[in-house]
């Protein structure tokens, strides 16, 4: 099963993905009934998890019902169980939106919700991150999570990020990071994908954060809490729920 996920996921581009996953999901969450792990999204609980990655695999990460990883439902988490986004009216921009979130954040009465994207059939807007279509000063909150790595020129998006968010707003733009480097590192002389997929994580990754990450949010203009939220969570709700214990999520401020 392992070496059938990393070929389908290294070989199907993501959009048909997305779209063969609505199909296959349910077939999945029916085969792996158990009790193991439980998806904090649904709360429904496996005896495993599916494998996922692209450069390397890891087990046990991928919900068979939301079709959730460790950073889904950490962020889940957080905004549940330390913010107003469930019960207080807000305008909400979401990139890049993912299948475990979309359905239930549209179903949501108290936001108002817009979803933006270059490629994704999820998307209401069809933008570039570097030069979105939104006025000044319009989103209380924007989630535009594990995107950054994918843009050249992160720092136009991040100051676009920084222009559309209301003063006083929320951003949460989680991305993939190293925490044992200091500085970001990028190199666009490696061109091989699969060269590409085993140093940067994936083959469309431009580049590996590291802890600076956070420093450059803040030379754009955002406060910057570094919440490393799995540290609140007791050890064996980490386990149960499959996360990544200490992953930082970067709660952004205007």
């Amino acid at each position: 099963m392992k070496k059938l996920f990393k070929l389908i996921l290294n070989t199907i581009p993501r959009p048909i993905l997305i779209r063969l996953s609505i199909v296959v999901r349910p077939i999945l969450a029916f085969l792996l009934k158990g009790s193991r792990f439980t998806d904090p999204i649904d709360g429904k609980s496996f005896r495993m998890f599916l494998p996922y990655g692209y450069g390397t695999q890891r087990n046990n990460v991928l919900s068979p019902s939301t079709l959730s990883l460790e950073r889904h439902r950490l962020l889940w988490l957080y905004l549940q169980n330390e913010t107003d986004f469930f019960t207080a009216p807000k305008k909400v921009l979401h990139f890049a939106p993912e299948q475990e979130f979309y359905k239930r954040f549209k179903k949501q009465s108290n936001i108002d919700y817009t979803t933006t994207d270059l490629f994704s059939p999820l998307a209401d807007v069809k933008a570039d991150i570097c030069n979105l279509p939104f006025e000044d000063n319009s989103y209380d909150i924007i989630l535009c999570n594990h995107v950054l790595e994918h843009i050249p020129d992160d720092t136009k998006a991040m100051q676009e990020l920084y222009r559309v968010l209301k003063p006083g707003g929320m951003g949460i733009f989680q991305i993939p990071q190293d925490l044992s480097r200091e500085v970001t590192f990028s190199d666009d002389s490696i061109t091989d994908e699969k060269e590409r997929a085993k140093i940067f994580g994936q083959y469309d990754h431009v580049r590996v954060y590291g802890r600076d990450y956070f420093d450059k949010l803040r030379s754009i203009g955002f406060k910057v809490d570094e919440v490393d939220y799995t540290k609140t969570i007791a050890p064996e709700l980490v386990e149960k729920y499959c996360l990544a214990k200490g992953e930082i999520i970067p709660v952004c401020y205007k």
